[in-house]
């Protein structure tokens, strides 16, 4: 083994194997990979090795696509078989929601280039005469499906790696990591000490134990997963001989099981209610290439229903259980990418769909690792969504509740209750006390929408409009015809002090510092000129500055600060997280409110649109920021945590003569989209440019030198390929929720990236991106937006429905 690489990958499954492939793809061949056992002795072995490309998150199946594409090339250059089988497969719908939700998934494949179909369940039945179609009402067609060997595809990586440079290690295990003052990692193992410049953590089983030698609690948890072998059926070598193709892929929501031919006989998996954690505290570093005891009884009511779906299935022996570990993260996506306040330390774990999901990581990981970014939007698998609160045990629920919801429908309005409530500002039993039905942010509690006296808080969850939708109505319009107040303690918040704060924002963002008491919107650029951030900031001294954001973005956004901070100190960027909450109020009445629990003077002339400062609002010291996400006159009023219930109690009892009213965040969603504003993760992410995404008022390239200036300048000079739209939609009873597909001249032209119901306004709303091409058509175009199957007009809006002017934020 060499005592020197420039990067070790510790671990040897898919996921490992793939990284140090990309990674000699890439060019940088003195890469090591060190395995304590040998390669595919963690989950890889035993999986039962079978690939899709569909995925909830439209940037994530993008990476699986190109994932399972892959194969054939890394069999080329290795001259190892990967097994594959692509045999196509069938996802199964017993009810029409599960219907409705497969043609929300068969849409947005349009936009991906996928080739989809939406069949019958008679045609199902044609596709895997195995079924009984009289259980289903439908079912989509993924030609792109399969399965391979594990080993043989792990193996043909490693090969491949091996032939470009690389060098594995087997037997070895890593026992400690540790850092040198110059940034470089001693990779200390069995068989002696590496110095590398980056370590990836690739640890599959063990990611947990590797995170913990570097002082990082990764919240990744290993479930038992069961699957089963069937003996041989004659049913089936019927079929293969009567159609000379293998039999399909299918997954069956209703039993939440898969199913794939193996030989001549059934392979048939699990995802149970009954999920069960394996080794949930600490995974033994002697645990090998072995299997965990089957539980017949924890399976056995997905095996009835399958026994009743695939008849012939009564009638078969079973050969072989098998129950193995696999990891997870709390949502089911990876955990990839650099961690933050650890230099070239890299995450690479909690990869469960090693086998559709292994390429698309490895390329990604090795364009960060080269390039300094990914090279796509990877956020869903971002290492950095999860912050400090995604403990050991809150991992642990999460991972089970995830588990056991694989093949259910997650609803738009649905809010899954496992680790509930986590954080909570001290307003939550009062907001509770009011009707709200709360969501959750970030890990926090939120309240979304009241219901009024005599009405049950709680969501009836549907694609369609909901129970919530009279409600949040009420709600908006109490906001625009007078006042309203909400909860926003679920903003990231950050205090950026220091005799270097002006010129290190300055650097990193697009739009001027603002001026003392005033406030600035503006994004953040990476080097590619792509939006990563998008803050408002506020100047409350020479030196020191307050900033708002996306909480969701935090760790995200804190990795990148600390990235670009000066090496001489003269920068300190703290989070505030929630020792800062907040309350919005909003309207037109919003002045008069304020007024009544200040003695400021708030009126236009002394307290004008984008001013910010300390004041004091019912007695206690809080900071007030004359903004409104609302798009409306509206204040935002910052407080510590102890000053709250103060407060809030004040506005409530000062407001009841002029109709304040409590709303949640839908309703502040809606009111958003009346107004045309877009969101982080929606309308910018890092696949948009600023100009693309209308926001090239916020780009100051005159100011001087930023990280992205050169791109952004390119991209104002030719226009960029995409433009942000906003669209009046012709919707029935369900509006957009996002990721729908554009039509135009009966082609795919676009996508959406969010919308809802205007109820001020009282239309459907949707943003999304066009070409650039497309989107100078304006009104005229004859577009249309594809809704859970149904394709109904929508035409370009060029100003925002309300207050198109902008005169009720300025009044």
């Amino acid at each position: 083994m060499k005592s020197q690489a420039r990067v070790v990958v510790i671990g040897g499954g898919v996921v490992g194997c793939s990284v140090l492939y990309h990674l000699t793809r890439r060019g940088w061949t003195d890469v090591l990979l060190i395995e304590r056992s040998e390669l595919t002795s963690g989950s890889t072995w035993h999986a039962a090795g079978g690939f899709h490309t569909l995925n909830g998150d439209p940037n994530v199946a993008k990476l699986q696509a190109y994932t399972v594409s892959l194969y054939k090339e890394i069999e080329e250059i290795s001259g190892q078989s990967c097994g594959l089988h692509l045999t196509g497969g069938l996802q199964l719908a017993d009810t029409p929601e599960r219907l409705d939700w497969l043609k929300m998934a068969h849409a947005r494949g349009r936009y991906l280039g996928m080739e989809t179909e939406i069949i019958s369940a008679k045609e199902a039945k044609e596709l895997l005469p195995l079924i009984d179609e009289r259980h289903f009402v439908g079912a989509i067609w993924d030609p792109i499906e399969g399965h391979l060997d594990p080993s043989g595809t792990t193996h043909a990586y490693a090969k491949a790696a091996r032939k470009a440079g690389a060098e594995i290690s087997l037997r070895n295990r890593v026992v400690e990591l540790a850092q040198k003052p110059d940034g470089t990692w001693l990779v200390v193992t069995e068989q002696g000490t590496v110095e590398a410049e980056h370590v990836v953590n690739a640890g599959g089983l063990w990611a947990r134990e590797v995170g913990r030698m570097v002082g990082l609690e990764l919240p990744v948890l290993a479930m038992e997963h069961h699957y089963l072998l069937t003996e041989d059926m004659p049913e089936i070598a019927e079929i293969v001989a009567s159609t000379g193709k293998e039999m399909v892929h299918a997954i069956d929501f209703s039993g939440e099981i898969y199913t794939r031919q193996e030989r001549g006989g059934m392979l048939l998996g699990t995802y149970e209610r009954a999920a069960t954690p394996w080794s949930p505290r600490q995974t033994p570093w002697d645990f090998g290439q072995e299997l965990l005891a089957p539980n017949l009884e924890r399976i056995a009511p997905s095996l009835e229903i399958g026994f009743e779906h695939f008849p012939a299935l009564k009638h078969t022996g079973i050969k072989q259980f098998v129950n193995g570990p696999f990891t997870f993260a709390p949502d089911g996506n990876p955990l990839v990418g650099p961690v933050r306040g650890l230099t070239n330390f890299w995450c690479a774990c909690a990869v469960m769909a090693g086998f559709s999901q292994g390429g698309g990581v490895g390329l990604a990981l090795s364009n960060w690792m080269v390039d300094g970014d990914p090279g796509f939007d990877i956020w869903g698998m971002d290492v950095a969504r999860f912050g400090p609160w995604a403990t050991l045990a809150y991992t642990n629920a999460k991972v089970r509740e995830n588990y056991s919801r694989r093949f259910r429908i997650r609803y738009p309005n649905e809010e899954l209750p496992a680790a509930r409530p986590h954080q909570t500002t001290p307003l939550y039993d009062r907001m509770r006390a009011q009707g709200a039905v709360m969501g959750d942010s970030w890990a926090l509690e939120t309240p979304l929408w009241f219901a009024p006296e005599g009405t049950e808080p709680r969501d009836i969850v549907s694609f369609r409009r909901s129970n919530d939708f009279e409600h949040v109505k009420a709600e908006c319009q109490a906001v625009r015809n007078g006042v309203g107040i909400t909860e926003i303690a679920n903003f990231a918040k950050y205090e950026i002090a220091g005799p270097g704060a002006e010129a290190f924002l300055d650097r990193l963002m697009t739009n001027r510092m603002p001026a003392l008491g005033r406030m600035v919107l503006t994004p953040m650029l990476n080097e590619t000129g792509k939006l990563i951030g998008d803050f408002t900031i506020a100047r409350i001294a020479d030196d020191r500055f307050l900033m708002w954001g996306s909480s969701q973005a935090e760790i995200y956004h804190m990795r990148w600060f600390e990235r670009h901070l000066p090496q001489d100190g003269s920068v300190r960027v703290t989070p505030i997280n929630l020792g800062w909450v907040g309350l919005s109020i909003a309207g037109p009445k919003a002045r008069d409110l304020l007024a009544r629990v200040t003695g400021d003077d708030v009126s236009n002339a002394a307290f004008p649109f984008m001013a910010s400062r300390a004041m004091d609002v019912a007695a206690a010291p809080c900071h007030v920021s004359r903004i409104s996400y609302t798009g409306d006159l509206g204040y935002e009023i910052w407080m510590a945590p102890h000053y709250e219930r103060r407060v809030y109690d004040a506005l409530k009892e000062a407001g009841a003569d002029l109709g304040l009213r409590d709303f949640g965040m839908r309703a502040l969603l809606c009111l958003r989209l009346e107004k045309n504003f877009g969101t982080w993760f929606r309308e910018f992410r890092p696949i948009y440019g600023p100009y693309e995404a209308d926001l090239g008022r916020f780009i100051a390239l005159n100011k001087g030198d930023f990280i992205g200036r050169e791109a952004a300048l390119r991209e104002k000079e030719t226009g960029g390929t995409l433009r942000r739209m906003s669209f009046v939609v012709e919707a029935g009873d369900a509006d957009v929720i996002g990721d729908e597909p554009i039509w135009h001249d009966g082609k795919v032209v676009g996508w959406v990236t969010s919308g809802g119901y205007g109820h001020f306004v009282d239309a459907s709303l949707a943003q999304g991106y066009l070409p650039k091409e497309l989107a100078s058509l304006g009104p005229d175009g004859a577009f249309e937006i594809e809704i859970i199957g149904e394709r109904v007009k929508a035409r370009i809006i060029t100003e925002p429905l309300f207050d198109p002017r902008a005169e009720r934020m300025r009044m």
